[in-house]
């Protein structure tokens, strides 16, 4: 099992910390469009893990629903029954 050098953990440490300092403003003009795009993107991307949790949920339940419907074709109504019995 290889062990991280003393150095290499100070390059590590040295580089989050760069990155965590806190910058200033970047002055950019962030668009309609890019605004747009972005929400667009962020909504699409939880719809689609919505829609795939739904299609996981939903797939045994419609197996279900198609075992009972020919469950119930293959039985006689009731009311089929009384109207093939003979009249007095």
């Amino acid at each position: 099992m290889n062990t991280i050098s003393r150095q290499t953990l100070r390059y590590v440490l040295i580089a989050t910390a760069a990155i965590a300092v806190p910058l200033d403003a970047a002055h950019a003009y962030i668009g309609p469009g890019l605004g747009l795009g972005t929400l667009a993107m962020v909504l699409g991307v939880i719809g689609s893990v919505f829609l795939a949790i739904f299609a996981i949920i939903w797939y045994p339940f419609k197996r279900l629903f198609k075992k009972l419907k020919r469950l119930l074709q293959k039985r006689p109504a009731p009311t089929a029954a009384r109207e093939q019995q003979p009249k007095e």
